[in-house]
């Protein structure tokens, strides 16, 4: 319990002012996300709030920030769309069923989620390589910049002569667009400036606060939070508290079909949005030099999104934005999560007209800001001084982020380095041979696996070899079922030449497995070695704790 109160705030101030920020720059990139899905931002500000609550108290990361994240709104557009296609072809025909098919697999996505908590999936994050991590925050950093370049455009909307609507983007020009890039500039100076003469203020908000009064007072025609919500068509920020979604249970049809229907989407959206949360928990931690419990990550977030589905919001998961901007405002507790979820709330329910006011302008300064700080640029630095494959795989994971999405990325990093690490594990396989008493000993270094085992069974030659041979095994270990399957094959080999076989320095569970599918190996096996070598690789816990002595 204490150390929960320690991970709940040690600094109010710090984490409540960094909540509020946060909760200020989570709202276009939550409405923007909604709009891709083709849900009614409410939806998505619900959900934020929800899932942004529960992993806040419950998650395994302190100062982890989730909401409404775009990597999991993209996955549901086309469900949705389908969704409401199906809606219309039942017996009695449901409007926006393609809704009501997203809560359910938000639910399911949750209770996927919860699974991978239960059965600690969680600590595989740790395998993602560095580079795949590095080339994760560049990709990242650069769609986040992409997607603030995009807020410089207005939409207009045209309707057809058959009544169909349809907004169409247009990048600002002229003065419209040279208040915008003064007023970003103003918010991003602020920022940068601001520490430099007090750090009683939180930059952020600040800037935030500034560039809303100059915008109220002079009466500037700029684009808002509000105005930008209605010309993607919602009706404003205004909202009630969220409750739980009966209709749901009304129009939903529980039957195979659904479920079948809802399950693809709600496996791939768990995936991603896991993969986004621990890996910006990953991020968080190097930020903080602190360490984060990914098992109890995933749990939290799905419980989050089960009760944002019943409660009729969308999914969501950890968003590396919004952290980052939680990180720098000096938000280390669960407080500061807290108070982004309740401060995004008060804004629903009772200062939707003042939120409405805030620029666009000054989030996109605050988001710019997120993304230099965000870029790992000692990467550019050092992509000539680490080895090619590393530097090729960083480039490459920024590069499908940004192309396809950050799912696909580190799926392809972790396969490519994989690849690499087999491949060059592979080639290190290396055999000496020595002749003493008539006995030609192979000595074998490197690991036995399936990269290397067409190299092993080429260092040995039945054929010729003399009467008597050894494998020993001291210096290599056999680390899969290819590895003992190739031992199998050139013992046979040996036999089928009338040679006699022993294989030496063995590790425990390997002398099990070949006795097992072999009752032959008993006799070739030697066990009784007057080496204290032989015990690390008997047992390697016990040697390095000292049972084995010297005799």
């Amino acid at each position: 319990m204490t150390k929960y109160l320690k991970q709940f705030t040690t600094n109010p101030k710090n984490d409540i002012l960094a909540g509020m920020t946060v909760s200020l720059a989570m709202i276009p990139e939550v409405v923007a996300f909604a709009f891709v899905a083709q849900i009614d931002p409410l939806v998505a500000l619900s959900g934020a709030f929800i899932i942004g609550l529960i992993t806040a108290v419950f998650g395994g990361r302190p100062g982890l920030i989730s909401g409404a994240a775009g990597a999991v709104a993209v996955i549901f557009v086309h469900m949705i769309q389908e969704g409401h296609t199906k809606g219309m072809l039942f017996d009695s025909p449901v409007d926006n069923m393609g809704y009501f098919y997203l809560l359910a697999a938000v639910i399911l996505m949750g209770v996927f989620q919860i699974f991978a908590g239960v059965f600690k999936l969680g600590r595989f994050v740790r395998l993602i390589p560095y580079p795949v991590m590095l080339g994760f925050v560049n990709g990242l950093a650069i769609v986040i910049f992409w997607a603030q370049v995009k807020m410089f455009t207005h939409k207009t909307l045209e309707i057809s002569a058959d009544g169909v609507k349809n907004y169409i983007s247009e990048f600002m020009s002229g003065t419209e667009l040279y208040i915008m890039m003064a007023l970003v500039g103003l918010t991003m100076a602020i920022i940068f400036l601001l520490p430099k003469v007090t750090k009683k203020l939180p930059a952020s908000l600040t800037a935030i606060l500034v560039v809303t009064i100059i915008v109220v007072v002079s009466g500037l025609d700029v684009s808002t939070v509000g105005s930008y919500i209605r010309e993607g068509g919602g009706a404003g920020l205004k909202g009630e508290f969220p409750t739980p979604n009966m209709e749901l249970w009304q129009n939903l049809p529980f039957n195979l079909d659904t479920l079948t229907f809802i399950l693809p989407f709600a496996f791939l959206a768990a995936s991603v949005g896991l993969i986004e949360s621990l890996m910006t928990m990953n991020l968080v931690d190097e930020l903080t030099d602190t360490r984060g419990d990914g098992n109890r990550e995933c749990i939290a977030q799905g419980v989050g999104n089960i009760t944002s589905g019943l409660f009729g919001g969308t999914g969501g998961c950890g968003m590396i934005g919004q952290t980052v901007i939680n990180v720098n405002a000096k938000g280390r507790g669960r407080l500061s999560g807290v108070m982004m979820a309740l401060t995004l709330l008060s804004f629903i329910l009772f200062a939707d007209k003042y939120i409405e006011q805030v620029p666009i302008a000054a989030l996109v300064g605050v988001m710019f800001v997120m993304v230099i700080e965000t870029f790992a640029w000692s990467s550019i630095r050092i992509l000539r001084k680490i080895p090619k494959a590393d530097a090729f795989v960083l480039v490459a994971v920024s590069a499908i982020t940004v192309v396809f999405d950050l799912a696909i990325a580190v799926f392809a990093g972790v396969i490519i380095s994989a690849l690499v690490f087999a491949w060059e594990n592979a080639i290190r396989i290396r055999a000496r041979k020595r002749m003493k008493d008539g006995t030609l000993t192979y000595e074998i270094w490197g690991p036995l696996f399936f990269g290397s085992v067409n190299v092993f069974n080429e260092k040995f030659d039945p054929k010729n070899d003399p009467q008597y041979v050894e494998i020993d095994f001291i210096e290599s270990r056999i680390s899969d079922h290819s590895g003992l399957e190739a031992v199998k094959n050139i013992v046979q080999k040996y036999e089928e030449n009338g040679k006699e076989i022993k294989l030496r320095h063995l590790s425990k569970d390997c002398k099990v497995l070949l006795k097992t599918a072999d009752p032959k190996f008993d006799k070739m096996i030697v066990d009784d070695i007057d080496d204290p070598r032989y015990h690390l690789v008997e047992d390697p816990e016990k040697f390095k704790k000292g049972l084995y002595e010297a005799e």
